[in-house]
């Protein structure tokens, strides 16, 4: 005979707060979100002293990049809360609104072409902080990638952002080398010496900027750094292969209003229960790329978020 005694309305408030409840009891675990996967010495001894203090003294790690306290009884859930503010530590990260950031250790990896935790964070303090009010269909994730390597898998978000280098080749620098150092360090095979000359294949160099300074002569010195929009992914019952827009963006602010503009085409165009990927499938990628890419979105962005629209919402986890 179950014993659980927690309200459904009640646990549904608190998950909304960011705690779940532990199958078959009245504890939940409290959800701490992390603005890009990082957190700092004091707040990690914090998540520590309060899993002991309010918690069964167990931490979690989700594959999101939240940090889950196990075990916390439900009359010691603002207690908990409030002991982790002290280090600007806050739970959440559930329902049907845009979601924690998940980011890879682009900053610090030797192929990181891009500042992923401060583009992160900038990402949080935008969309999830800025967003925290705004209803969607669903849930929207999003994850960021410092490489092309693609650890945090990208593409199979609602919508992943790639760091890129653009190689900046300088053709009069070429001595078209038989031995090509360019295209021996090419992961792709994009780089070839052809007739006196390194050629890049422009439809195969997927910008992971390798070949930068790799040249004897300075032919590649440097690059142009860039992001990649992939629009459309989803993990889980039903998978969905993201699709990248056809652009190169060199311009971090563009990159960023182009996720803006993302999210409030979902908000406006998405059928309330509907992810993301099902709505470009339903209204056609090209259709959903050109909005994305030369919409006027943002001028409609106040008119959108004052809709009545999801009010219910369709995440159920």
């Amino acid at each position: 005979m179950s014993t659980l005694t927690i309200k459904p309305e009640d646990e549904k408030r608190v998950k909304a707060l960011g705690f779940l409840s532990n199958k078959g009891t009245d504890n939940f675990s409290g959800r701490i979100i992390t603005e890009n996967g990082v957190i700092n010495a004091a707040q990690l001894k914090c998540i520590g002293e309060a899993a002991e203090k309010f918690g069964n003294g167990k931490v979690c790690f989700t594959t999101r990049l939240t940090i889950e306290v196990q075990g916390i009884p439900y009359d010691k859930i603002e207690d908990f809360r409030t002991y982790i503010a002290k280090e600007g530590l806050a739970t959440g990260g559930t329902g049907s609104k845009v979601r924690p950031v998940v980011s890879c250790k682009g900053t610090t990896c030797q192929y990181g072409l891009i500042d992923t935790f401060a583009l992160s964070k900038e990402i949080h303090e935008r969309f999830y902080n800025g967003y925290h009010d705004v209803k969607l269909p669903h849930k929207f994730k999003i994850a960021v990638g410092g490489c092309p390597n693609n650890c945090v898998k990208p593409d199979l978000n609602d919508l992943g952002i790639i760091g890129q280098m653009i190689p900046n080749f300088d053709e009069d620098s070429c001595n078209g080398c038989r031995k090509c150092s360019v295209e021996a360090a090419c992961p792709m095979s994009a780089a070839k010496v052809i007739d006196g000359v390194l050629n890049i294949d422009p439809e195969i160099c997927n910008h992971c900027g390798r070949c930068i300074g790799k040249c004897n002569f300075d032919a590649i010195e440097d690059g142009t750094q860039g992001y990649k929009i992939y629009i459309g992914g989803r993990w889980g019952k039903k998978v969905a292969m993201g699709k990248a827009l056809n652009k190169v963006f060199t311009s971090k602010e563009e990159a960023l209003d182009t996720i803006e503009k993302a999210i409030l085409l979902y908000r406006e165009k998405g059928k309330t229960g509907e992810r993301f990927a099902q709505m470009v499938e339903r209204m056609g990628f090209d259709n959903i790329a050109e909005e994305l890419l030369s919409g006027d979105i943002l001028s409609r962005k106040q008119e959108i978020l004052d809709a009545k629209l999801h009010l219910t919402g369709g995440a159920t986890c």
